[in-house]
């Protein structure tokens, strides 16, 4: 189960993340794409929430991340959170228009 929010800034992000954690969600288990690599490590840096990482990903997604594109990245990070294939390919459009998408998983805290 998860949770999608699109949001226009850091601003508002750190308020969804404060509403996420308010409604049951870890900060690790809370993750923040922006089509800026850049961008969305600083974010999650800022805010202390979760990066997709092996853990989430497997060993040859995280291999395979290294030659993708950035949009394909991101459809395949967005997925390896509990988005499904179309809903991933949605909202990597959104980030191409500069939002941000934040990504709450309760999968995770289940495992």
């Amino acid at each position: 189960m998860y949770k999608v929010e699109v949001v226009e800034n850091g601003v508002q992000a750190s308020n969804i993340i404060h509403a996420l954690e308010n409604q049951g969600y870890k900060k690790d288990n809370i993750y923040i794409f922006a089509h800026d690599k850049d961008r969305s490590e600083d974010l999650s840096n800022a805010t202390e929430t979760g990066n997709v990482s092996m853990k989430e990903q497997g060993l040859l997604d995280s291999i395979s991340n290294v030659f993708r594109k950035r949009g394909d990245e991101l459809r395949s990070k967005m997925q390896s959170v509990g988005l499904t294939e179309a809903e991933a390919s949605k909202y990597e459009e959104v980030l191409d228009t500069g939002k941000l998408v934040i990504v709450g998983s309760l999968e995770q805290l289940q495992q």
